[in-house]
């Protein structure tokens, strides 16, 4: 969102109240990006924290409410498929404040994901649906969604420009680590369905541990205490590190041989930054880039030879690069406020 906030901030007409719900409540991954990226502090917060489903859901239904209630913004918007998105929607659905969706129109097709349910409920009562390709506009229609639809392409791409020449300037992260660029993977896994069934996890552990190279682990919270749990073993050439702030995450990510992940944004991120991504899941809301040939969808079981052949083979690796304006242009937050200010 930040691109977004900054267009508000430089629109004379428009003024920007930020609410911060908390459900990523650990400074290393929320509190640090307003002072990396030089946002302005959140106005409010929620403290929505952890919990189940219906838990983080419904406080974030009650506080977000509440502040609308209070506040009578023109616009309320929301980026993405978490809980928290899901709780604005709702809050905004049943007040008279116009509510934007950012990302809409992603699918997986997989309603066993918590997020893709979030996805449908929120782009069903959105006001203004900021699609980033064709594509997530053409399932909005499928779905009957056509008023206040847009393609914007996605503010990931503008972050990533913004802000990658920065990291490459000020993060000390290789340093740090004693990793050298090209020479080594980035992972993320933190999706339910990877980390709660131990033996899943166990396996992305050991397939990581079997390749050619170090191996960057930046571990969610809930991911190390699943480890600590299963007392799955790790090799020494798999390091696992707390979360870090989104300029050394954006470093590690620009130079890494290969990015291995189930996050989504990861996904548009490694296309940008031209890095081939290997997705540990059995589907995605992100087929654009499957369809570049710039990602690919494995098995746990797979992870180890789909990897080290990209980073043994060039050539391999030279056809996962080469789209890196799948998601947009750079200039998604200007266009998406100049729709909200025309709306309002």
């Amino acid at each position: 969102m930040a691109p977004v906030v900054r267009a508000i901030e430089e629109t004379p007409s428009l003024s920007l109240r930020l609410i911060h719900t908390d459900q990523h409540y650990d400074q290393e991954l929320s509190g640090s990006f307003f002072e990396v990226l030089e946002l302005p502090n959140p106005d409010d917060h929620l403290e929505v924290g952890s919990g189940t489903q219906g838990e983080q859901t419904a406080t974030g239904l009650v506080g977000i409410e509440s502040l609308l209630v209070d506040r009578e913004p023109a616009a309320v918007l929301a980026q993405g498929d978490t809980n928290a998105v899901l709780s604005t929607a709702l809050a905004a659905s049943k007040l008279p404040v116009l509510f934007g969706h950012l990302e809409a129109g992603i699918r997986s097709f997989d309603e066993s994901m918590p997020e893709e349910i979030n996805r449908i409920v929120a782009d069903d009562v959105a006001d203004l649906l900021f699609a980033p390709t064709d594509d997530a506009a053409l399932n909005l229609r499928a779905e009957g969604i056509e008023d206040g639809v847009h393609v914007t392409g996605n503010t990931v791409v503008d972050a990533c420009h913004e802000h990658a020449s920065i990291a490459a300037e000020k993060s000390t992260i290789h340093e740090e680590l004693g990793v050298t660029a090209g020479e080594y993977v980035v992972a993320t896994i933190h999706r339910p369905f990877n980390i709660d069934d131990f033996d899943r996890l166990g396996t992305i552990i050991q397939q990581l541990s079997a390749l050619h190279c170090d191996v960057v682990f930046s571990a969610h919270p809930r991911t190390q205490e699943a480890l600590v749990r299963a007392d799955i073993p790790v090799a020494d050439t798999v390091y696992i590190i707390d979360p870090v702030d989104y300029l050394d995450f954006l470093a590690l990510q620009s130079t890494a041989r290969v990015i291995v992940t189930d996050s989504g944004g990861i996904q548009e991120e490694a296309s940008v930054l031209d890095v081939p991504c290997v997705t540990v899941r059995p589907n995605t809301e992100r087929p654009e880039t499957i369809e570049a040939g710039v990602n690919t969808l494995v098995k746990p079981s797979d992870i180890t030879a789909t990897v080290n052949q990209l980073i043994q083979d060039d050539a391999a690796h030279e056809v996962m690069t080469g789209y890196p304006d799948l998601y947009g242009d750079g200039e998604s937050g200007a266009r998406i406020v100049e729709l909200v200010r025309d709306a309002i």
